[in-house]
Parts: C-alpha cells; structure tokens; sequence
C-alpha cells in the first residue's frame, strides 16, 4: 500500500494544492485500511475523518457523498493490487512457477501482520454486491478483469516457455484462480491461517504446472 510521508521535506512549503492533494490520499489510504477490514455498508465516514483528523465538512470538499468516496478508494484499491501482481508475475528474476508463490506469501504476510483483520477489499465489497450500487459493481466486475487479464498474460508467457502444461483456455484458468483465491482468503481471515491460502496454491499449481 501507499506509505504516506509523516515528515514535511525541508525547504519552500507545499502549496495549497499539493496539501490537499495529501489529505485526499491520506483519506484514500484510511478508507482502504477500513474496508480491507469492515466493508463499506458497515463503515462510517467519522471514524476515516478522526484518523486522518479531517473535519467532517471539509471531506465534502474531497468527495460529494460516502459512494464516491468508496469509488475512489476501491479505485486507488485496484491500482495498488495492480502493481502488485506485475511486481510479482512480470518479475523475470524468479522462475514462472514460483512467481505466484511469492505472490502468495506475500499475501500471507499481509494476513498474518494485521492479525487477520484484513482481507481483500475487492472480495468484501463482492459479498455486499446485493447493498451496492450498479455502478459500484461495474467497478468490483472491472477490478476483477483487469485482474484475471493480468494474470492470463502471464500464464500464456509460462505456457509459451514451457512452465506450465494444462488445456484450458488462458483466460478461463485465470479465472478459475481468482474464483478460488478470493474464497481462501475468506478462510483463511475465518481460522486466523495461512493454510486455506496454502492449500489452495498447491492445489491450482499442481493443475498448471508442466510434468516433470
């Protein structure tokens, strides 16, 4: 996620814009902390203003209403996440078939860190998709494709080089894998483990890679 800089850099002060444009991502990064946790049907706005320390009346100045700013912060979510999976699927420093291994631990590591609070924004919001707006799942449903397109990419290099050996189409495999993902990191949160998201990796590798 986005580190936010606590210190102000020496020299000229930040022009009124540039500490706007702070407070926005400070927000941005609060919300996803909070729906990555919560949800958004459950969350309040006031608990996101006092941990940024933004007056209520000044958030209308950043958002029009609590959807827009759920947009913008499912918005900034995919973003993060997408540079995420080219972090570690375009990464030609390890082997293709541990790219998603590490991609998993990582995962991991995050769970383990915030005590299993947290999952995956994009998963919450889907299990609210009956409360949400048309628009906010148009935008659940684009996350997800960028997400599959990313990974179907990569699976289609693997294939290419001769990693991975399955009859699939790319696209369905990669679909197959978020399908399943977002359903072992409900599981994991539920057990407080590592394990369903272990387990789960196991089980889509052993369908992908190429025999020995």
């Amino acid at each position: 996620m986005v580190e936010l800089k606590t210190r102000r850099p020496r020299g000229r002060p930040k022009s009124e814009a540039s500490v706007s444009e702070d407070t926005k991502l400070a927000l941005l990064r609060a919300g996803m902390a909070m729906l990555t946790e919560k949800g958004f049907t459950v969350s309040s706005i006031e608990p996101i203003l006092k941990s940024v320390g933004v007056p209520k009346g000044s958030f209308y100045h950043y958002f029009s209403n609590k959807e827009a700013f759920g947009l913008a912060v499912l918005k900034a979510y995919q973003q993060y996440f997408e540079s995420k999976l080219d972090h570690f699927l375009l990464n030609e420093e390890i082997p293709y078939q541990q790219r998603l291994v590490e991609f998993s631990k990582d995962a991991c590591e995050g769970m383990v860190r915030h005590d299993f609070k947290r999952g995956c924004l994009v998963g919450n919001l889907e299990q609210e998709s009956v409360l949400l707006s048309e628009v906010f799942n148009q935008q659940i449903q684009a996350c997800y494709q960028s997400w599959q397109d990313k990974l179907a990419q990569y699976l289609l290099a693997g294939q290419a080089e001769g990693a991975f050996s399955f009859t699939n189409d790319t696209n369905q495999m990669a679909q197959i894998f978020w399908l399943g993902w977002e359903g072992a990191v409900h599981r994991a949160r539920l057990l407080k483990s590592c394990q369903p998201l272990e387990s789960y990796m196991a089980f889509y590798l052993a369908n992908i890679l190429k025999p020995e």
